[in-house]
Parts: structure tokens; sequence; C-alpha cells
């Protein structure tokens, strides 16, 4: 599997960006309450970013030698894709908090702080999921082999 490309996490977030700001327009186009995000949000990216580091140190500490146990090739895939969702929803969501963000800021009317503190806590936990499931990806990653053929044609070269 391949590590999580910038261009994928920067056009997650522009998208989230656009998509976040739109919807915020068009709720507020047809008279409905606008998206602010609850204090649960925050406080579940947070978990779910911990629970991720969490479940990659130990395949970490195998793939450096640190441990003797054995790790299941199929659960570390397993946390590997969990890794990478939330790397890339975490981009999605920061995206779509941003758009939140400036479509409130770029009214006329500022709502009441309660939501802009809401929505910006929100788009910090989106971040934070963003950064662990780099980081989660980064200790899932195994070193090369010496007796790989890509790996030997790149350093003859």
């Amino acid at each position: 599997m391949k590590r999580t490309r910038p261009t994928s996490l920067i056009g997650l977030g522009v998208l989230g960006v656009v998509v976040g700001f739109l919807i915020e327009l068009a709720a507020s186009g047809m008279g409905i309450a606008v998206f602010v995000p609850s204090l649960t949000l925050p406080i579940t990216l947070v978990a779910v970013a911990i629970i991720v580091v969490a479940f990659a140190i130990p395949i970490r500490r195998a793939v450096r030698g640190r441990s003797s146990r054995r790790i299941d090739p199929f659960q570390a895939m397993r946390i590997v894709v969990f890794a990478k969702a939330c790397g890339l929803s975490g981009a999605l969501l920061t995206g779509a908090g941003i758009g939140i963000l400036l479509y409130l800021l770029t009214r006329e009317v500022l709502p009441a702080s309660n939501a802009l503190l809401l929505t910006a806590l929100g788009t910090t936990g989106a971040i934070i999921l963003l950064v662990a499931g780099l980081i989660a990806e980064f200790f899932c990653t195994l070193p090369p082999d010496d007796d790989d053929p890509e790996t030997a044609r790149a350093s003859s070269h």
C-alpha cells in the first residue's frame, strides 16, 4: 500500500472548504439554521486520533525490533487502512470546518461567539485527526528490504 499523498490531502481539504461554505450558504439562503458542530465532535475526533496512534504503536515497536511479539499481518493492514482513513477524513473535515468558519466570519452580522468557538474546536479536532492518521501510517511503514530490486536500483543511481 502506498503512503497518503499530499495532493490527496490538499484536494480533500479544498473540497471540504468549498462544500462546507456552500452548504452553509445554501442553508442560510433557504432560511434554515446554519450548521454549528456540537462539543462532542472535537472530543470524538481527538479520541479516534488517540486510538489510531495507540493501535499503531505496537506495530512500530515490532518493526523497530523492540518487541519480540509477532504482529498479525492482517491486523497490521487493518490498522494501516484505519490510519489512512483517519488522515483522509481528517483532511476533509478540516476543510469543511474552515469553510464553515469562512462563512461565519464573512457574514455582516457575526454569530454568537459560541458558534465560532465550537466550529474552531471542531476544526482543531479534525486537524488532530489528520495528523494522528499520518503519524499512525508512518508508524506502520516497513523499512526497505536489502534484496528489494527497486531499492537496489534506486541506490545504485
